[in-house]
């Protein structure tokens, strides 16, 4: 869907959730593929057995990716993303954990290389199933400025 939203209209504090998507075997081994992070952290269910967490645990930039990608629904033709400051893994994910994004709208500021337009700072929180922040980050918009 594509939706037109000037910088001014960005309101502080506003926010939306996504609907979720579970994580499973198949996700890791593909991201592992992709990325080549075959850390046994995520591969090696009887090395990850032995330590606190007992079971594999989801790369983080599987995580964002996917938490990311939850909120890829409505297209601004007038924004565009500057990128991701603050990224933390917070919590683990592990297999069978389904994961959920809020964003909220955390502030707005000039951009100091263009003056037609603002920087949106989105703060990104994706959540397990029982509501725990897993992971956090802001994204960055560049957003144009209603014209005239």
């Amino acid at each position: 869907m594509e939706q037109t939203t000037y910088f001014e209209d960005y309101l502080i504090g506003s926010s939306r959730l996504t609907s979720g998507r579970t994580i499973t075997e198949t996700d890791f081994v593909v991201h592992a593929g992709h990325t080549g992070d075959f850390f046994p952290h995520h591969m090696d269910a009887e090395f990850m057995k032995t330590t606190p967490f007992g079971q594999r645990i989801a790369h983080g930039t599987l995580v964002f990716s996917v938490g990311v990608g939850l909120t890829a629904s409505v297209i601004n033709p007038v924004a565009f993303s500057y990128g991701y400051d603050r990224l933390r893994f917070i919590k683990p994910v592990f297999i069978g954990d389904t994961i959920r994004t809020r964003t909220t709208i955390a502030a707005k500021e000039d951009d100091p290389k263009r003056p037609n337009a603002g920087r949106v700072i989105e703060r990104v929180e994706v959540l397990n199933q029982r509501d725990e922040v897993v992971l956090a980050a802001d994204h960055i918009y560049i957003v144009e400025r209603r014209p005239g």
